[in-house]
This record gives structure tokens, sequence and C-alpha cells, in this order.
């Protein structure tokens, strides 16, 4: 990388040490913009990525996201076109040097204003076809995130100037290496858009019976042609994916709300308790109540 990347990868490393202390993530005083940091090594963390695109300046991460795992860290900017349940652990961080990164959630309304606006010639070739891309972050993006960075210590501009960078940011993401499968899962009527349209259906109702056949007929596709481009761009079957949503739901219901197995596993749409322990462990590796002591431990520690 060159030394403009790394002048503001050194700038922007600045900005987040100083508006963070601590591990954890982040809310700012900017709608839609988190801020990350992990002193150490950790658990793992468990998660469902909603559409965002996070910049990494220092330590590295791996996530298995949907089927696929993903290394990446100082350098790198991650984009999740759609809603993804995410499996992480830091895999380099200290306190004398912590994990850290920036992240935005994606409008995906103005994805779509954005690309019927630009003109075809400004968008690069090639991408893969799935909902998740790690790159090298683009200079320019990276130099758009430190400018919202800079604007957490000025609160008389953030009004004005937040909204424009956002705006800046989507349209840099969208004309980059990793912006074609944006565009894709954004155009109007296409396969991308009506996976798209799938994922967020389930986010939103996955306590309900699945029938894969009225989710295919909701989206407008065929059953087959659903569970091809559903797969290519989660990596999961749309069962496998409101499994994960509602073990991922079940678990936070546990740590954070101090419900039982038995009712987190009623309050996602489980009926029976054998089978939601069963499946419980085959994703998290211990039964619930295991899993979720081992990790109260580890907190209190």
């Amino acid at each position: 990388m060159g030394t403009g990347i790394e002048l503001s990868k050194s700038l922007l490393r600045e900005k987040l040490l100083a508006n963070t202390t601590g591990t954890g993530d982040f809310e700012t005083a900017i709608d839609g913009v988190r801020l990350h940091r992990r002193d150490e090594l950790g658990e793992l963390e468990n998660c469902i990525y909603k559409p965002l695109a996070t910049v990494v300046v220092q330590g590295f991460k791996r996530s298995v996201i949907g089927s696929d795992e993903y290394r990446y860290g100082e350098g790198h900017c991650l984009i999740s076109g759609v809603d993804m349940p995410s499996a992480n652990y830091i895999t380099d961080a200290s306190p004398e040097k912590p994990f850290l990164g920036m992240s935005i959630y994606l409008d995906r309304s103005l994805i779509r204003q954005l690309a019927m606006e630009a003109p075809p010639s400004v968008f690069a070739e090639g991408q893969n076809d799935k909902g998740v891309s790690v790159a090298d972050v683009e200079e320019d993006v990276l130099n758009a995130f430190l400018r919202l960075a800079e604007l957490l210590e000025k609160p008389d501009h953030r009004g004005v100037l937040a909204p424009m960078i956002l705006r800046e940011i989507h349209f840099c993401l969208l004309i980059s290496k990793q912006g074609g499968f944006l565009r894709q899962l954004n155009t109007p009527d296409s396969h991308g858009s009506q996976i798209a349209m799938a994922v967020a259906w389930l986010r939103e109702n996955y306590k309900e019976p699945l029938q894969v056949d009225e989710l295919a007929r909701r989206v407008n596709m065929s059953t087959a042609t659903l569970h091809r481009h559903f797969k290519r761009v989660t990596t999961l079957s749309p069962l496998q994916f409101q499994k994960r949503l509602r073990l991922h739901e079940a678990q936070r219901l546990m740590l954070t709300e101090s419900n039982d197995a038995n009712s987190a596993s009623l309050a996602v749409g489980y009926e029976s308790p054998h089978q939601f322990n069963r499946e419980y462990k085959r994703l998290f590796g211990l039964p619930p109540f295991k899993d979720v002591s081992s990790k109260r431990s580890a907190v209190q520690v």
C-alpha cells in the first residue's frame, strides 16, 4: 500500500483509539456508524451482520459467515450486502495494540439510487456472486471513513457533513472492485434483489414455520431457482439460514435477558426443546446451559 493509505490508516487509528475505551462495539453520535475495539483475544462472538461495510486499521479477525471463513484485518474492508449470521474470533489484539475497526450500516435504497444515477462506465468489472466480500480497502473509501471519524469531534458539523460523507462512501463502495455484488443485490427484478428480499423477509419472520415454496412465491421465483441463488448469495439454504437466525437470537435471549433454554427456544419458534438443544449444540459446540454458563464465566473473569 502507498504512503497515502498508510498515513490515512494511522490517522484513523488515532481517532478510533481516542473515541473508544476498553473492549466493545461502540455506537457513535452519527446514526449507523459504529466503532470496534478489542484489547485482547477473546471468546467466539456470534452475531447477525446487517448490511454493512467495515474498515479495519489494526489487528486481525477470523469470521465464519454463513458457511465460508474469512480472515481479515489491518488494511482490509469487509462488505456484507445482506443480513448474515456470523461467528467471529479476534486473532491478533493486545492492550498495547488493540483490534480497531469502524463500520457503517448500508442503506439499500441509497445504493439503488446511486446505481441508477451513475453511468455504467464507472463500475468496475468482475466480482464474486456471494453476499460478503473482503478485499484491500481502497484509498478513497479509507479517506472517507477518516473524515467521518473526524466528525465525531466536530458536533457542530455532523448534521450537515455526515450525510454527505455517508453518501460518498456508498458511492465509492458501489464503484469499487467490491461493488459488483452490491449492484446485483440492489438492482430491481434481478435474482440478487429477489434473494435480498427473501433474506429480509426471513430476518423479520424467522419465528414462523418456513414453507420454502411460499417464500419463493413471495419473491417471485421458482422454488428451485430460490434454492440455487439463495445458497449462492448466503452459502446456506433458506432452512439453514432460518435455523441460524433462531439459534443466534435464542443465545442472545439467554445471555442478555436471562431466559432459560426452554423459554428461549419457544420465543424463537421451536416447538421441540429436544430439537432445539440438539441443533444448538451442533452450531455452538455445547448444550445451551453449558454454553451460556461458559460465556458468562468468561465475561466475569
